[in-house]
């Protein structure tokens, strides 16, 4: 995509640090390049081979930056002054206060300035390759830089700047790493196509970029791409050998048990049916086999136990829930069997997941017992929020807790595999959540095809690797480093606030859902909630939105001594223009569509169709430029503007023959939840906002996340509003969508101090409320009341425990209705 905007030159970028702490003063500085000298990296001898190929990619890191190599060498003492790489092991490391640091440690690092050197050590491989990826990043590196093209800023110096007393890191979370899914339309067409055509598959070369990309990220475990669409992970020679010279843990699915890809392996003309009850020994023989397969392969491993059906369903053959309870106990006991008897190894130490997706967790609930050493991984809804957290006996378990979330998916009520929108205040909200309730031991995410999952996929990852990283009001913090490692602390604050509107917006719709159709079965497209008001608005907010990405595109250029650089360019597009054009465009397409129905000036009507027809014209052509024009066609296939081929992604054709009216209430009051006027607090619980979250961006909840019940004193939280007349009225109550293990979040409302009236705003998955929620992210009480007097009351909300969030509030005259959003609270300037 060639420049279109005039290039602004800026000062120099050369002293800019990209790190959180750049200006604390008692930071120190280690000189790595300089006019006339660069340091020597040293290593053992005996350095193992990923921590080897990890200090050549610092090294070239280097280069790229400076156009100055440093040279590698082995040493056996800091005989020279120099950077000393390598595992606490090494003779290097012979420093009493290191060893305690470090020794016996998973994945842990350090990294000091001793005198005249540098000390970046690690307590086993993957912790010594992550101490090197630090440091990679600390000097301007992104995580990114061949995945998403952001390549490095040319500096004629280079020093690593450090706190006073140096790093050390280790990881919040054991296992901490993706789910590559629904792969159909991006991933594995672009690597089957593009590249890795020798393979025409996810093959080692596609998951050799992969595990590269994962160890920058500070992540150690992969769950394979598994739809019918690719072959099994294990059936590709090299792809299991390449993840053990990543170090990368293999992972499965909770469809896929004993780390098979049912899909692609299990072939019902050989093997019969997938049904325990009628096939035992085939499905045992099937699985044995890959333990068998993996005996002597010495790749690190986390088994799924428990049995599902062939591809994400129920599992065959069972009559009723109990006979599945039963079944899925003998399953999990013949399991493990083979897993101690081909591994000879104590059961506690074969790592073993379980996880309790659909229907497998209706049976959990309803009595299956899992052994105490197996990893209980709580899944998501599939929408953002995590169906259940362990409680206070499932935390003392030895196999701990984890977590298995969606960044993209496919399924009822609607897919979501085109943009990734998540809004990085819910993915922090439920994530720490779940950390305070034991969730420690693994998290995954489903990332789709990676791209353009980048943010929310970084943003997930961090919080793993540590949990304390991002605050509650810390997230535009975090997104500012990012954005100015990926391009440039000039444009941080402006771009920062464009991203956050862009998942604000998308947080009451996704661009996805703005066909107001549905999936499982698909719908047509209809006119959506909004009024013509709420539509008109909406349009005026995303191209705000295009006309500052378009703005800001100009800093991109960081050097005055040069012409522009475009070593940000393609990164530009994809990581910013892409995202946020193709949800604007695609909110154009059908509010534009809308307006043409609601209007009867003929005119007018011709003029928002042409304007809806020509956001479908632009998503065509910056799809077209993602797949044959970006970075010199490398990601051609990857991008595709149709996933599933569902209505909501073609062209409008015609106009609904019904059209509903539909007008914006008159005269709604509208408060943010973070504008209360009171707050009670229970034991030691407090009421605290969450900035970057809910669609008023500073959503309320209670501190810590830890669970508690409250019975005698139930926290509060009150509002105060003003009303002109006298009449009745509606309250809207907009809490997000959060879940109870019980399924009893209840909250009481109470206006000016009379009765509270109470509500349970659980709802069950795939339930009609439950579709509804999920698509808004909304939870709404609705409560009716007069108001005998004019001027100021009271409302106040109280809550039986944790997890509950609120959002928003309206008061509205009961005659004018509601309206499908509550107005934004805009900070004043």
């Amino acid at each position: 995509m060639k420049k279109s905007f005039l290039i602004l030159f800026l000062p120099l970028f050369y002293f800019f640090t990209i790190t959180s702490y750049s200006q604390d003063k008692s930071a120190i500085n280690y000189s790595i390049i300089t006019s006339n000298q660069t340091a020597t990296i040293f290593i053992d001898s005996d350095t193992d081979e990923l921590v080897v190929w990890a200090v050549n990619e610092l090294a070239d890191d280097i280069q790229n930056i400076s156009g100055k190599r440093p040279q590698i060498a082995t040493a056996k003492t800091f005989s020279n002054k120099g950077i000393y790489i390598g595992k606490v092991s090494s003779a290097l490391f012979k420093s009493k206060l290191i060893q305690q640091k470090l020794s016996g440690q998973w994945e842990k690092f350090c990294i000091n300035k001793e005198k005249d050197n540098l000390l970046v050590v690690g307590s086993d491989v993957r912790g010594t390759v992550f101490a090197i990826f630090e440091m990679a990043e600390r000097l301007g590196i992104s995580p990114w830089k061949w995945w998403a093209d952001v390549h490095p800023i040319k500096k004629e110096t280079v020093s690593l700047k450090l706190p006073k007393n140096g790093i050390i890191s280790s990881p919040s979370v054991q296992y901490r790493g993706i789910f590559l899914n629904d792969e159909d339309w991006g991933l594995q067409p672009w690597a089957a196509k593009t590249f890795e055509t020798e393979t025409k598959d996810i093959g080692p070369k596609t998951y050799e970029k992969i595990f590269q990309l994962l160890l920058r990220l500070k992540s150690n475990t992969i769950w394979p791409a598994m739809h019918p669409s690719t072959k099994g992970f294990f059936t590709i020679a090299g792809n299991k050998e390449i993840a053990q010279k990543y170090h990368i843990i293999i992972g499965s699915s909770h469809a896929e048990p004993m780390l098979r890809n049912n899909v692609d392996e299990w072939k019902p003309k050989i093997h019969g049916d997938y049904n325990y009850f009628t096939n035992k020994i085939q499905v045992d023989k099937y699985w044995q086999d890959r333990l068998d397969e993996l005996k002597s392969a010495q790749n690190e491993t986390i088994m799924t136990l428990g049995m599902r059906g062939v591809h994400d369903s129920k599992m065959e053959g069972a009559k009723d829930l109990q006979e599945s309870v039963t079944m899925v106990e003998k399953i999990i006991g013949v399991q493990r069997n083979m897993l101690s008897n081909t591994f000879k190894k104590p059961l506690k130490d074969i790592p073993q997941a379980f996880v309790p997706y659909k229907e497998v967790l209706e049976m959990y609930d309803n009595g299956l017992k899992i052994p105490e050493d197996v990893t209980l991984v709580w899944p998501d809804d599939n929408y953002g929020y995590i169906r259940r957290l362990s409680n206070t006996e499932e935390q003392k378990r030895p196999g701990g807790g984890g977590v298995y979330y969606h960044l993209s998916y496919w399924g009822r009520p609607h897919d979501y595999l085109w943009l990734s929108t998540t809004q990085p205040g819910l993915i922090w909200y439920e994530m720490k959540k779940a950390y305070e309730n034991g969730a420690k031991k693994m998290w995954i995410v489903n990332v789709g095809d990676i791209k353009p999952a980048e943010y929310d996929m970084e943003f997930f990852l961090d919080m793993a690797w540590d949990i304390n990283s991002i605050k509650s009001d810390g997230i535009k913090h975090y997104l500012k480093n990012w954005i100015s490692r990926e391009f440039s602390p000039y444009m941080a604050e402006d771009l920062s606030a464009v991203f956050e509107e862009h998942y604000r917006l998308a947080f009451l719709r996704k661009p996805e859902y703005m066909g107001w159709s549905q999936t499982e079965p698909t719908t047509p497209i209809k006119l959506s909630d909004f009024t013509a008001e709420e539509s008109l608005e909406r349009i005026k907010a995303y191209d705000n939105l295009i006309n500052k990405i378009g703005d800001l595109y100009s800093t991109v250029a960081v050097d005055t001594s040069s012409p522009v650089p475009d070593e940000r360019e393609d990164a530009y597009f994809q990581l910013v223009v892409y995202p946020i054009e193709g949800a604007a465009y695609m909110n154009h397409k059908f509010l534009y569509w809308n307006l043409a129905a609601l209007t009867t000036d003929l005119k007018q009507k011709e003029k928002y169709l042409n304007l809806s027809a020509k956001a479908f014209e632009k998503i065509k052509e910056l799809t077209a430029y993602y797949n044959n024009g970006l970075s010199k066609g490398k990601w051609n296939g990857m991008m595709s503007m149709h996933p599933r081929n569902l209505p909501v992604f073609d062209s409008i054709k015609t106009l609904p023959k019904e059209i509903p009216v539909k007008q914006s209430p008159k005269s709604v009051i509208t408060i943010q939840a973070n504008k209360f006027v009171a707050s009670k607090a229970s034991k030691n619980y407090k009421w605290e906002t969450i900035n970057g979250l809910g669609f008023s961006n500073n959503a309320v909840t209670l501190f810590p996340f830890k669970h508690s019940y409250f019975k005698d004193v139930k926290p509060s939280i009150s509002y105060e509003f003003v009303v002109d007349n006298t009449g009745n009225y509606e309250i809207e109550i907009h809490l997000l969508p959060t879940h109870a293990n019980k399924f009893d979040h209840e909250v009481g409302v109470q206006i000016d101090g009379k009765e509270t009236k109470s509500f349970l705003i659980n709802t069950k998955d795939r339930d009609t409320a439950w579709k509804e929620n999920v698509l808004r992210n909304s939870a709404i009480i609705k409560l009716p009341v007069s108001f005998a007097n004019i001027g100021k009351h009271t409302v106040t909300i109280t809550v039986n425990q944790t997890g509950i969030v609120l959002d928003q509030l309206a008061v509205y005259l009961l005659e004018q209705g509601g309206s499908y959003e509550i107005p934004a609270y805009k900070e004043e300037k």
